[in-house]
């Protein structure tokens, strides 16, 4: 049992590093804050607030992953390397092509609302 209970531990801690050190992170909390507020604001269904928290919850995750990625390609080499530079690149391009969608859904979601 300790073993699962250090693991949602070291878990939290890769979390809470990440807020205080990634700026992108830290913006995306900032995002979901606000979306959130204008969910609530708005009156979502229980289906499009499902929608919404899993949007939220993949940004998280992509946005940790890109952080592991760099890191670990940091501790690899400290030299320019191309294969170092397109591993960072294509884990940013996934943050960015999930953002795009998410703000894509987004809207999806909360124009029609608006303009009623």
């Amino acid at each position: 049992m300790r073993k699962y209970i250090d693991s949602f531990r070291y878990a939290l801690e890769g979390i809470v590093h990440g807020m205080k050190t990634e700026k992108h992170l830290r913006f995306h909390l900032f995002s979901a804050i606000i979306v959130i507020g204008l969910s609530m604001w708005t009156g979502l269904s229980q289906t499009e607030w499902f929608i919404v928290l899993l949007l939220i919850g993949g940004m998280f995750a992509f946005e940790l992953m890109n952080a592991a990625v760099e890191r670990v390609v940091d501790l690899v080499t400290t030299d320019y390397a191309l294969l170092a530079k397109q591993a960072k690149d294509l884990a940013a391009g996934a943050v960015l092509v999930y953002a795009f969608v998410s703000a894509c859904i987004g809207l999806i979601i909360f124009i029609p609302k608006w303009w009623r």
